[in-house]
């Protein structure tokens, strides 16, 4: 028994070194020398108490490899499931519950188009050679070091990251704001098959009658657009990577902030993950200092600043995507009518690799006006071919010289030229400088498309209405630069061109801007970083009780018992907001789903109503239903009865109530927004169960909601509420003294599990914290907590 026990605590202690050793094998190395081949002088990389690297470099080029090195050993998982899910090469690490997905994604032609946009590339320029250190520098780290535990698990064979991937991964953030995928298809069929007075609740800039006519789709093409748009999200939610989906930011000038100085305030709002989407890093050479969030695989810093100026960025919004239905010949499957004729389809072969299984083929098609997008569904399938026009894959776009030089933008002139090469996918630059100037420019590219045409809706690829008419010049976008009110605001809400053209786009709710724009108007308010905080951290919105108030009267008519009349007059009181306490909130996101599914799921099935969930359309339909009596949506198709705004409302009150007692109890105190709404930061591997205890992190009681200043956002549905995206950092700098800017990052700067840096910052994010970016040497050295200094190979 003593050897048995001698021999057992030999295995156990051998394992448990063994699995010490392991874990220790796979964290960052924030302290000592390493050697880099191809550094022409050595790099000195402090990181602080956060995990954030300070860059000291003697030339922009080292400086550029070591942004790479370092950048990989926090991040090397995500940017390998960066380039696959781009690239359409999931399912060979995943295996054949991704093969939809990869599908998808090769039919998006991203990788093409990478492909061929790296060959344009001019070769001598300086974002080129920057791009080219940096890939070096995450190449030379993933050579040299363990493979991360997640490649382990998922038996992924390391490879070199190209600059192909880096376009690849800029396409997939580019798709990721792309509506049109979720909204087109379930606005064409309101139109078609339900009619003009179903679509009116919309709000859509439509002529009933029909300008150049209407698409005949049979009932297979509209399974198939169902199970594309299906597909669409489906990749976008689960695949456990950042997505942009909209963003605050504001800039305030020196005769409105408490300093005299220009004050800037950005929180783009993007789908929770962990890692979390920024990588925090200070970045300094001769004649070049910044202190840059980035994106994985992406040298150049997509939020910045330094002493002399900074910026943000919120999604545009616009359409650059425009779905097209080809007219077949009826004696050549393979031809669709183009100006006039017959035109010959581009078939094409591709091969995705399948984990466990044999590989599978995929044939792509591409119409003159572009991809077929039915091909994301591995067969031919419906009579209608339907095409994807996309500005992503139309345009020149120099993104690589356009961030190059955004980085380096210290003047309104700078920084309006550096915006014209931003073309898609569409941004708003906001952006301060330390001299006094503010400024705001919507970047993109956009169409000119024949008039009447309406790209709310699956266009006629038979008739002129698909076609561009190329390009307007940047000086038409919307922009405005140190305008007289003192500030400007940006928050995904339609914006208006200095030529007043109209630019369609899937525009968010004006609510979140209209709240911000009320009290940055405020003349009596001067500006500082405290109440800045408040402002980017206001949990309530407009949006609750503008919908509840044309519905208050018929809710009092048919709420008749005591207790529930009580929770009926709480929320005819309630202005908005979505704090933690709040049962109020809770009550009005329930009765918000069963409103909508009362209202419109007879109409529209199962499947197109899960689509209209996930659409920014439906947030502005609401309330327009809400205060149309005689809408026919009220009816329910499937009674023989003819319901009634008042009938629909008394149901959805009704089962709001018994949803809510189920779910979180018979006391409706207990019904508190921060118990029913959660978030919960999802790894790619947190999705079993068991992975999820060790790889997940939360999940947390979160404030705020949809379209509040705190925009911690879930899916339209039954409680309870998983957030899925919010800010994605808060960051306020203020001009008078831009050395001590605040943040946070809403898990943590480190990607690697186990690191003291995989979550450190999420309880804080998560109570609305601030925390300071180091940029000065002498605060820098002061919080230094190890540094790696990086020499050039011998």
């Amino acid at each position: 028994m003593k050897r048995t026990l001698t021999v057992l605590a030999v295995v156990i202690t051998a394992v448990a070194a063994g699995g010490t050793w392991y874990v220790h094998s796979k964290q960052p190395v924030r302290d000592g020398q390493a050697q880099i081949a191809n550094l022409q002088k050595a790099v000195n990389v402090r990181y602080d108490e956060r995990g954030v690297p300070h860059i000291k470099a003697q030339n922009e080029t080292d400086m550029y490899r070591a942004q790479g090195y370092v950048h990989a050993q926090d991040r090397l998982f995500q940017m390998e499931m960066l380039r696959r899910l781009a690239r359409g090469e999931l399912a060979e690490v995943l295996g054949p519950k991704l093969l939809e997905t990869d599908r998808l994604f090769r039919t998006l032609r991203i990788r093409e188009h990478a492909d061929a946009y790296v060959t344009g590339i001019d070769k001598q320029s300086s974002s080129w050679r920057a791009l080219e250190a940096y890939l070096d520098g995450i190449n030379q780290y993933q050579a040299s070091h363990a493979k991360p535990v997640e490649f382990d698990l998922l038996g992924i064979e390391s490879r070199p990251f190209t600059a192909e991937d880096s376009v690849s991964v800029v396409g997939y953030m580019a798709y990721s704001f792309a509506a049109a995928f979720r909204t087109e298809p379930v606005l064409t069929y309101v139109r078609d098959k339900l009619g003009a007075n179903y679509l009116k609740v919309f709000d859509l800039d439509w002529h009933p009658q029909g300008v150049v006519g209407q698409v005949n789709l049979a009932t297979s093409d509209w399974k198939d657009l169902n199970a594309i748009a299906r597909i669409s999200q489906q990749a976008l939610v689960e695949a456990g990577l950042p997505q942009f989906e909209g963003s605050n930011a504001w800039v305030i000038a020196g005769n409105r902030s408490q300093s005299g100085k220009p004050l800037l305030a950005g929180d783009p709002h993007i789908r929770f993950a962990v890692p979390a989407v920024w990588y925090e890093a200070q970045l300094s050479a001769p004649g070049f200092e910044l202190y840059g969030h980035h994106q994985a695989l992406n040298p150049f810093a997509s939020l910045g600043h330094n002493l002399d100026f900074g910026w943000s960025m919120t999604m545009f919004q616009n359409d650059d995507l425009d779905l097209i239905a080809e007219k077949v010949n009826p004696a050549n499957a393979n031809q669709v009518w183009f100006n006039g004729q017959w035109v010959d389809l581009k078939t094409t072969e591709q091969e995705i690799r399948v984990k466990g299984e044999a590989p599978v083929k995929l044939t792509l098609r591409q119409s003159p006006h572009g991809p077929i997008i039915n091909d994301a569904l591995g067969v031919s399938g419906g009579n209608t071919p339907i095409a994807m026009w996309w500005a992503f894959l139309e345009t020149q776009n120099p993104l690589l010289d356009g961030f190059y030089q955004i980085n380096r933008a210290d003047s309104l002139a700078k920084m309006r030229s550096a915006a014209a090469k931003i073309q898609a996918p569409g941004l708003n630059l906001v952006w301060a400088n330390a001299k006094g100037d503010i400024g705001w420019w919507a970047a993109a590219q956009l169409p000119k498309r024949p008039a009447g045409a309406n790209p709310n809706f699956i266009l006629d690829g038979s008739t002129a209405e698909a076609n561009k008419n190329g390009f307007y010049p940047f000086s038409d976008n919307p922009q405005e630069e140190n305008p007289a009110r003192g500030y400007i605001v940006s928050a995904n809400f339609q914006p208006v061109s200095p030529t007043a053209m109209e630019i369609p786009g899937y525009y968010n709710l004006p609510d979140r801007g209209q709240r911000l724009d009320q009290q940055l108007a405020d003349n009596s308010v001067k500006w500082n970083l405290d109440n800045s905080q408040a402002l980017q951290l206001d949990t309530a919105t407009g949006y609750g009780p503008r919908l509840l108030a044309p519905l208050l009267t018929l809710l009092r008519e048919v709420v008749t018992a005591p207790e529930e009349r009580a929770l009926l007059e709480q929320l005819a009181a309630w202005k908005g907001d979505h704090s933690l306490d709040s049962t109020s909130a809770t009550l009005f996101n329930q009765l918000v789903y069963q409103l909508t599914f009362c209202a419109m799921h007879d109409e529209l099935g199962d499947a197109f109503f899960d689509n209209l969930l996930s659409t920014r359309v439906l947030d502005v339909a609401l309330p327009r239903l809400a205060a149309e009596a005689d809408s026919l949506w009220w009816d329910n198709l499937s009674t023989p009865t003819i319901e009634s705004r008042a009938d629909i409302v008394k149901e959805a009150w009704q089962a709001s109530i018994a949803h809510l007692k189920q779910t979180l109890g018979n006391d409706p105190a207990s019904w508190s927004w921060g118990k029913a709404h959660t978030l919960t930061h999802g790894h790619p591997l947190g999705q079993q169960k068991l992975l999820g205890k060790l790889f997940n992190v939360g999940p947390f009681a979160a404030p705020g909601g949809h379209e509040t200043p705190n925009n911690l956002s879930a899916r339209v549905g039954p409680a309870p509420w998983q957030v899925v995206y919010g800010p994605s950092t808060r960051r306020l700098i203020d001009f008078a003294d831009p050395a001590h800017s605040l943040g946070i990052n809403p898990v943590g700067q480190s990607g690697v599990l186990f690191d003291r840096h995989y979550a450190d910052q999420a309880q804080t994010y998560i109570q609305g914290g601030y925390l300071p970016q180091h940029f000065e040497e002498s605060e820098v050295a002061a919080n230094t907590k190890g540094t790696l200094t990086l020499l050039p190979a011998q």
